[in-house]
């Protein structure tokens, strides 16, 4: 009994921060399953193909109601330097629910052909819509809620992508606008923050020990701020790459942390996958090191995808 009010205790406090931030997708080590599209839309068209991703992240396994995020991605190039790209997202979080898409547009520039030093610069446009399961919290409470009961919102992420070589920087600004409360009630519009925007960045580099070796190590950091309340968070990654003519395997973990929290970590998540003709595979376990351990066994996040229609670009920047 005392596990089940715990539980719920905590659901509704994380639903009323995810409200309050309205990220689009959770920003977990998804990200890192070569899917960096998902993460920012400064990647979009970079590459050969078109590439599709289906993501599933299972949150907190063993806790009822836990969050539950599913996302399909799909970017591709259009012309010789620029690409487009799309991701739908679908996140339920106890009685909360979040449907949305973001449509990105971005734009590659050469600035040394020679040396591999590239600029690119992303757009992004997001719809999101937020509604409380009304019938289903009338049922296990037996009362309606107070709150409003469904909200849309638009918003614009920007971003911008530095190559040089194996190293990158992206640096991104995400829902720029601010939040109209207009449409809330008294009561929320007191604790609801109107600033969603947070900035992050993800930089990492790929040493091999020379052009032949099948190994590549890519070590990576991605770092996040919200505006709204000065929280901040890092993600410290480590990549193996064992290619094998055009496919690969790699394996990995990551390492994330609150930053005032070093030594405490939100959770450590080991990462495999491959890469076997046009057929992707990735798969990562979020072992949770803080209280909610004794509550649940982990968080599960797999992703599946195809890379379709090869083409390659006359200009180096979109490889």
């Amino acid at each position: 009994m005392l596990k089940k009010i715990y539980s719920t205790i905590l659901l509704v406090s994380l639903a009323l921060c995810a409200r309050g931030q309205e990220l689009t997708v959770p920003q977990l080590s998804q990200y890192i399953a070569d899917n960096p599209f998902l993460m920012s839309p400064t990647y979009a068209g970079i590459g050969d193909h078109i590439k599709v991703r289906l993501n599933g992240l299972t949150q907190w396994v063993g806790i009822e109601d836990a969050p539950d995020t599913q996302t399909l991605a799909a970017d591709a190039r259009i012309g010789n330097r620029s690409g487009l790209g799309m991701l739908l997202y679908n996140d339920s979080n106890g009685y909360t629910r979040q449907r949305g898409a973001r449509v990105s547009f971005a734009h590659h520039l050469t600035l040394d052909y020679y040396d591999d030093i590239f600029l690119s610069f992303g757009l992004s446009y997001n719809f999101n819509q937020f509604r409380v399961d009304v019938e289903e919290f009338e049922a296990n409470n037996g009362q309606l809620p107070t709150d409003d009961k469904a909200t849309t919102n638009h918003n614009f992420d920007l971003g911008v992508l530095y190559r040089n070589k194996k190293f990158y920087l992206s640096l991104n600004a995400a829902n720029i606008l601010n939040k109209d409360l207009s449409k809330f009630n008294t009561d929320i519009v007191q604790i609801e923050p109107n600033k969603l925007r947070n900035y992050y960045l993800y930089t990492g580099y790929s040493f091999s020990k020379n052009k032949n070796s099948k190994l590549e190590v890519e070590p990576s950091v991605f770092f996040q701020w919200f505006e709204s309340d000065g929280r901040s968070v890092t993600d410290l990654n480590t990549k193996f790459r064992f290619h094998d003519f055009e496919d690969y395997y790699y394996v990995g973990v990551t390492y994330r942390f609150l930053n005032d929290q070093f030594g405490s970590p939100l959770y450590i998540a080991p990462i495999a996958g491959f890469k076997k003709s046009n057929f992707y595979f990735g798969y990562s376990y979020q072992i949770i090191t803080n209280e909610i351990l004794g509550y649940s066994t982990g968080t599960h996040v797999l992703t599946v995808g195809m890379d379709l229609f090869q083409g390659l670009s006359n200009c180096r920047c979109m490889y």
